[in-house]
């Protein structure tokens, strides 16, 4: 009795019409095609992978910058008066825009692999490009090269094993392509990749590359408005628990009253850090310079800290600590100043000067000096960095310590004897500039530096000082997060980029030999394996033979009559 099979068999190809349908919709069998991705689709896939590497890069510049989210919700508060946390939705949307490209991204991979066209859906496209043009437009943001200086060695290495893995993919588009010209356009651009990735390290210079012996004494520590993580920033308790995490200085923005006192005061109005919306309505949205004395000391300080959790902190307070925070008042200069003199500690502060229409617009400065020589506190441990009237200011208090926040050059810094320099991290921070500094004996403080592997940078760039809203964080940093010396480097260097060749080579070996038999069997051969089942490697690479063939179209369809005639016997 002769037993019949049918003709044709067919397959539930449940993971193939996953990548089919899920990236280009085509959820059909007779949708799916081996056929050539035209150029057109090439385009895409090249927008695409552009739109990967920019939000690749901006999602990594997002979660680097968190030492700065404070300051980014300040700026925040200032253009639109209301307080809220402006980066958790940028990352949300940062990391679900991301999660939606690699996975459109490694559908593409996957249908390289098993030789389907590449056929992106419309409207993928549509949000493809709106996502790139997002993209290009904030893209003047991620210019800062600190991050790069930080993490350079770790980022080269894994860009370098990324690359590598696409050895995989790279092999087997070589090793099934008809045309001399392709392959060797594919050789060509991944080498070309591969071998720059290889000799990219001699154009990486990070600070925490040195010897193990140049590595100076740990920057000083000025808390930057006292601790405002666990007290409301300006007050008295954010001082005093900076104090307790042993810092060397305070440093606070100071804004003239009405009356002539000095107060410390971040904002230009009391809405977002007092009660002033509850005790002074009407005047909520008056210059905080416009109130007197009597009026600041009569408004709260601490309640919008508990309202606010600005740091995420106060869910970690006891009840006594809640009770303190919710009782500060508004702080004066002299407070201030007299509370750095009893612990020996310095004292630096940003004046902003009135409004013209403010009584004291013209001797705003005479009347901080005042204070400051009232307080008792030793002239040696102010930091002035106030500019106007500076040479009247150091005749009348030569042992201040003259402080500038401007980049200002070498011969004006001796002409006005100034002996420091305050500037934010992210323009200052040169090693060449800190050098330079050092050598002229003037001493550099950066702000604000939050976080322990920008404190770690800063410390092996030689940095004396920082000013942090975080000391209780970085008095946890004994030593830098990670340091090593230039041998050490270059045999880490050198250790991955003989491993990735290796990797390369041997997998570029294997697909070549795992392909190999693709060309050496005829049709006779295919049909005879078929008829004695033949299984394992070489019915498989018969089924790829017959996938990928390129020829024309007659023999495209004889090499599917043979494969269903395969199929029959298996």
């Amino acid at each position: 009795m002769v037993k019949h099979q049918p003709l044709q068999v067919y397959e539930r190809q449940l993971c193939l019409s996953c990548l089919t349908g899920i990236y280009g919709c085509r959820w059909k069998r007779y949708q799916r095609s081996h056929d050539d991705t035209t150029k057109w689709e090439c385009l895409w896939s090249f927008i695409l992978f552009c739109t990967f590497s920019l939000l690749l890069v901006w999602l990594y510049f997002w979660w680097e910058a968190h030492n700065d989210y404070s300051e980014f919700n300040w700026f925040l508060y200032n253009r639109s008066g209301e307080w809220s946390d402006g980066t958790v939705p940028i990352l949300a949307a940062t990391a679900a825009g991301f999660t939606y490209i690699a996975f459109l991204m490694i559908l593409a991979l996957c249908h390289v692999a098993v030789g389907q066209q590449l056929n992106l859906h419309w409207f993928l496209h549509c949000l493809d490009i709106c996502l790139i043009l997002c993209m290009l437009v904030y893209l003047e943001q991620m210019n800062d090269s600190v991050f790069i200086q930080a993490t350079g060695p770790f980022l080269h290495i894994g860009a370098l094993a990324a690359v590598t893995a696409l050895a995989w993919l790279m092999a087997g588009q070589v090793a099934r392509a008809e045309k001399t010209r392709f392959q060797l356009m594919v050789l060509l651009v991944y080498l070309s990749v591969l071998l720059t990735l290889y000799f990219i390290p001699l154009s990486i210079t990070s600070p925490c590359i040195m010897e193990r012996g140049s590595l100076k004494a740990a920057p000083t520590i000025i808390g930057h408005h006292g601790a405002p993580m666990l007290a409301p920033e300006n007050s008295l308790l954010s001082f005093n628990r900076a104090l307790q995490r042993n810092v060397s200085g305070l440093e606070a923005d100071v804004t003239i009253s009405l009356d002539g006192v000095p107060f410390l005061m971040r904002d230009r109005t009391l809405r977002r850090t007092t009660n002033v919306r509850r005790v002074f309505p009407e005047r909520q949205y008056d210059d905080a310079s416009l109130f007197n004395w009597t009026d600041l000391s009569s408004l709260n300080a601490g309640q919008w800290f508990l309202k606010d959790d600005p740091f995420w902190t106060v869910q970690y307070m006891s009840t006594s600590e809640r009770w303190s925070v919710g009782n500060q008042t508004v702080c004066s200069l002299e407070q201030m100043l007299k509370l750095a003199a009893r612990s020996k500690s310095s004292a630096l502060f940003t004046l902003h000067r009135p409004p013209p229409n403010h009584p004291h617009h013209h001797d705003w400065v005479n009347l901080t000096l005042d204070t400051v020589l009232r307080s008792g506190i030793p002239q040696r441990q102010v930091m002035w960095t106030v500019d106007s009237n500076r040479e009247m200011v150091r005749k009348a208090a030569p042992g201040l310590q003259q402080t500038t926040v401007q980049k200002l050059p070498l011969d004006t810094l001796h002409h006005k004897s100034i002996s420091r320099v305050l500037n934010s991290y992210t323009v200052s921070l040169c090693v060449y500039f800190n050098r330079l500094y050092n050598e002229n004996n003037i001493s550099l403080t950066l702000h604000s530096v939050n976080k322990p592997w920008l404190y770690s940078l800063l410390w092996c760039s030689g940095v004396p000082s920082v000013s942090s809203e975080a000391p209780q964080v970085l008095r946890k940093v004994h030593y830098p997060l990670w340091l090593m010396s230039p041998d050490e480097y270059c045999l880490i260097w050198i250790s991955t980029d003989l491993i990735s060749f290796a990797v390369v080579l041997g997998i570029f070996i294997f697909q070549k030999w795992r392909m190999s038999g693709m060309r050496s069997y005829n049709p006779e051969q295919i049909m005879l394996s078929a008829a004695v089942r033949r299984a394992s490697r070489d019915v498989n690479i018969m089924k790829e033979k017959l996938i990928f063939s390129g020829k024309s179209h007659q023999t495209t369809s004889f090499w599917r009559f043979l494969y269903c005639m395969l199929k029959c016997y298996m």
